[in-house]
């Protein structure tokens, strides 16, 4: 009785877990994005910006929202640290690609970063989300720029989903509209990327 009873409670109190990589050259955001949803969807105070230092492997962070856990990693976006991101692809239920969009001078090597991700295998049909982040500062490319500089790759899309959208993960502009649109596609991909159960 004791063994059914310890099933029934295991299942019902059961949740789905996802696991999203946050992935862009270095110094992008990518690890301000990841404090930011922590503080936005936890209620806790993140790390302050100066205390950011490049990431060297990854920086995790997880939310719940309604009965799903989101576990995020944050990976190290240097050249040399493109070669682990590989490893991540196939467990990985989608990818947020952050975009500095200060940054003119590396824009084409950032465009070819990502076609590297999405002509990958192990990502097809997982949704993509490239975040076009530092909108606050007055040099940033706005996000109609950003999608015409990246048009070309986009058509390797193919049918699945992805958006590019605005943010400030310093300020945390488009934050929680950002985590919403990816939990959204992420449930609707479920039978291509199912969910863990913890």
């Amino acid at each position: 009785m004791y063994t059914l009873l310890s099933g029934l409670h295991e299942y019902l109190t059961r949740r789905e877990e996802f696991y999203v990589i946050i992935l862009g050259l270095d110094n992008a955001g990518k690890t301000t994005l990841l404090e930011r949803i922590k503080s936005t969807f936890l209620g806790v105070v993140g790390l302050s910006p100066d205390r950011i230092a490049p990431t060297v492997g990854l920086n995790i962070g997880k939310i719940d929202i309604n009965r799903a856990r989101l576990n995020f990693w944050d990976l190290g976006g240097q050249r040399d640290l493109h070669g682990i991101w590989e490893k991540y692809y196939s467990e990985c239920h989608a990818i947020i690609f952050v975009v500095d969009s200060t940054d003119k001078e590396r824009i084409e090597e950032c465009k070819e970063t990502f076609e590297k991700i999405i002509t990958n295998d192990e990502v097809e049909g997982v949704p993509i989300l490239m975040l076009a982040n530092k909108q606050d500062l007055p040099n940033s490319l706005k996000v109609e720029e950003i999608k015409e500089i990246f048009n070309k790759i986009a058509l390797k899309l193919g049918a699945r989903d992805s958006r590019v959208l605005p943010i400030s993960a310093l300020e945390g502009t488009g934050v929680r509209e950002s985590v919403d649109w990816l939990f959204i596609r992420i449930q609707r991909n479920k039978q291509n990327r199912p969910p863990t159960f913890k």
